[in-house]
């Protein structure tokens, strides 16, 4: 159950206040973050309160798109996250055919955002050092990028080896794409696009998951930026990573026909065929 004292915590509403800054000036990027309602309500709080911690001189929207939950209803946090300071938006459900709906949900938020500038995170995930994260992003679309992202690590993952070996497998895949093949590795937890370069994408049906909208960008002539630095990380849950080296043959198995369906994308065809992997709601 969703634990309302802690957003109605005055500190964390102080916080957010702060990061939001003089309401009468345009933020200086828009924060959008996905909120699965079956999940992810209370798991927001913790990325709310690292974000607070920003203390760089620009002011930031935190925009927060909560969705699957059924229409007739909503849930009671809705206006308390609001009363926070939060722009909130609101949607039963985002999955569209043919997309994954964690890409999906991401869409109303940048829509609805107050800034051009649309930095992108998870509920649940982790900001080390905010002020240097969000920074480093304002800088970057302030010097001409139409797609930025830095490095993502992992928290919560069980000490086995075959847990260890799947995160090695994953670096060394997203190193090869990046450094060798020239690729941006865009992932959903972190990172950044402007929208006068996303949305047109999107709205043709070249967009159908966060691992693509690097690639597509740079094919649409932007500059992606990228950066390394243990200062810029952004850690994601692995909780999710239950161990076994079978399951490990299997994830290498899906991670490699995953890159293959959302990056080989025909525009001759329509949105649901072209990326079969994504036919179904993730969640139902």
């Amino acid at each position: 159950m969703l634990a309302e004292q802690r957003i109605r915590n005055p500190e964390l509403r102080a916080r957010i206040a702060t990061l939001r800054g003089d309401t009468d000036r345009p933020p200086a990027a828009s924060i959008v973050i996905p909120v699965n309602a079956q999940a992810d309500l209370e798991n927001v709080l913790d990325v709310l309160a690292e974000l607070g911690r920003y203390s760089g001189p620009h002011a930031f929207e935190v925009v927060l798109v909560v969705n699957n939950y059924p229409e007739d209803k909503p849930p009671a946090a809705l206006e308390t996250y609001r009363n926070m300071g939060v722009r909130v938006v609101a949607v039963p459900s985002v999955w569209r055919a043919g997309e994954a709906v964690c890409f999906t949900a991401r869409i109303p938020g940048i829509r609805a955002a107050a800034s051009d500038t649309i930095l992108l995170f998870d509920a649940d995930t982790r900001i080390p050092w905010p002020t240097e994260l969000l920074d480093w992003y304002v800088m970057q679309f302030r010097d001409g990028a139409k797609a930025a992202y830095t490095h993502v690590g992992f928290y919560d993952l069980r000490p086995l080896w075959s847990v260890r070996a799947r995160i090695a497998a994953h670096h060394a895949a997203r190193w090869v794409k990046r450094a060798v093949l020239r690729i941006p590795t865009t992932r959903g937890s972190n990172y950044a696009v402007s929208r006068p370069g996303l949305l047109p994408l999107y709205d043709q049906g070249l967009l159908t998951d966060d691992l693509n909208v690097g690639p597509a960008v740079k094919a649409a002539g932007g500059r992606v930026a990228y950066s390394g630095s243990k200062r810029l990380v952004v850690l994601t849950s692995g909780r999710k990573f239950h161990g076994g080296w079978v399951k490990l043959g299997r994830y290498l198995r899906y991670r490699l026909l995953y890159n293959v369906r959302a990056l080989r994308l025909r525009t001759d065809r329509p949105r649901a065929e072209r990326n079969p992997h994504h036919k179904k709601p993730l969640r139902p």
